[in-house]
């Protein structure tokens, strides 16, 4: 039996340049050891677990993570360091009981969630096997062959606030057909994603990078850029609505005010009735696939009726409405409030509560998006872990930038490891 001999915990930079956690932990005779970073979103549920931040303004205008590098070199390394790696729920229990918080906000969610993935990350190492073959093994949720990874969500526009107050809307997604395998996806979405750059240039508009590598382009209204990108669809061979999908993540509770959304798109603001119409209007228009956050995070009425209306062929997603919280989504379920949850380990905190939360979602024919957030870092743990646990889709953000793109690396990789076993096998 594999025992943790070591943790070390250190402050470090994430894709948006602000501090976040990575830690470091061993086996042994520290000849084995894992190492796991911490992502951040901009736009975050109110909900989820918290971030531990030092609110210090002499340093990183006060969003250091010292006092939470502190817990962990301090604190919870005395109590885990000894356990057996491949022991997940008991290490996650101990972490959960250490904070005693329902929020986790005594230790810091950034504090346990890296600690809770490195712990998993080191259990497959010691198991002799690739993360995702751990994963998979251990909790018996998928089995992985080559044909069946998860689709990706290219966020090819970024909005709101992964952008530059361009549009409300918070990322559009190009979604490839799920008939293609991941590689064929992984090509679609890079063709379409550099099509829209030209698009944009020709129209002389306006544009940079957001944080998560989609386009900022200053458009008049968000659904300017839905047809932005379908004309650069139509430039390609491929056929929208039959060899690639929209969608769109709208965060909608950033524009959710006094019962009312407001957005660019008319000078009134629409009701919640109106709201819903409009997008309704929208997926048959633009053939949307998928809607993240359509509302506000706590209007489960209004979710409800959208489901109602949309729910036979639209992926309807909770995030900020879920926030990877068991219970929350045991509501949704109950509300029929949405039909697929998003998963972001760092928003519960633990790998433990996060697979709980995947079960659940499976029980109940739900899909799956393993999600990273808009401040990431340059590590592939959520492409195995999506492999593992057989997520539906994936959404990394768009084909450009290093802690997009590794991610979506990984994956073409994994499908290279699948096509060759299942051939030796033969």
């Amino acid at each position: 039996m594999a025992k943790i001999s070591a943790i070390f915990a250190r402050e470090i930079l994430d894709s948006r340049g602000n501090p976040t956690v990575e830690t470091t932990i061993w086996a042994d005779n520290n000849s084995v050891g894992a190492i796991a970073s911490v992502p951040s979103g901009a736009s975050t549920g109110k909900h989820e677990a918290v971030e531990l931040r030092d609110q210090d303004p002499e340093r990183f205008g006060g969003k250091g993570v010292l006092k939470a590098v502190e817990n962990i070199n301090k604190t919870i390394s005395k109590h885990v360091i000894g356990r057996d790696p491949v022991k997940q729920n008991e290490i996650d229990q101990i972490l959960i009981n250490l904070d005693g918080t329902a929020n986790k906000s005594k230790l810091g969610a950034n504090a346990i969630i890296s600690v809770s993935q490195a712990v998993c990350e080191l259990g497959a190492k010691v198991s002799s096997l690739p993360t995702y073959a751990y994963i998979s093994a251990k909790y018996g949720l998928h089995q992985p062959t080559s044909k069946n990874l998860p689709t990706p969500f290219f966020n090819v526009i970024n909005g709101g606030k992964h952008g530059v107050g361009n549009l409300d809307f918070q990322e559009f997604h190009l979604i490839p057909s799920s008939r293609f395998d991941f590689k064929t996806c992984l090509r679609v979405g890079d063709e379409i994603y550099h099509g829209i750059r030209k698009v944009l240039q020709e129209k002389k508009a306006n544009f940079g990078m957001g944080d998560e590598g989609g386009y900022t382009p200053n458009l008049y209204s968000n659904k300017d850029a839905l047809e932005i990108i379908t004309q650069a669809i139509s430039a390609t061979q491929y056929q929208l609505g039959r060899d690639v999908f929209l969608g769109l993540d709208l965060a909608a509770s950033v524009f959710y005010q006094g019962g009312e959304y407001r957005i660019r798109d008319r000078k009134e603001p629409y009701s919640p009735s109106d709201f819903i119409n409009f997008l309704i209007d929208l997926k048959n228009k633009f053939h949307l696939f998928a809607l993240e956050d359509p509302l506000e995070e706590d209007s489960w009425d209004d979710w409800s009726n959208l489901i109602n209306q949309m729910g036979q062929d639209t992926l309807v997603i909770g995030d900020d409405l879920l926030v990877t919280n068991k219970a929350r989504l045991e509501e949704a379920i109950k509300k029929k409030a949405c039909n697929t949850v998003l998963v972001k380990p760092n928003q519960i905190g633990t790998i433990s509560e996060t697979i709980s939360f995947i079960k659940l979602a499976k029980e109940n024919k739900m899909a799956s998006v393993i999600s990273h957030r808009s401040g990431d870092t340059n590590e592939n743990f959520l492409a195995d872990f999506a492999v593992g646990i057989g997520a539906e889709f994936v959404k990394f953000g768009a084909p450009s930038r290093g802690e997009r793109v590794i991610k979506y690396n990984r994956l073409s990789l994994i499908q290279d490891y699948l096509t060759r076993a299942s051939k030796t096998n033969q």
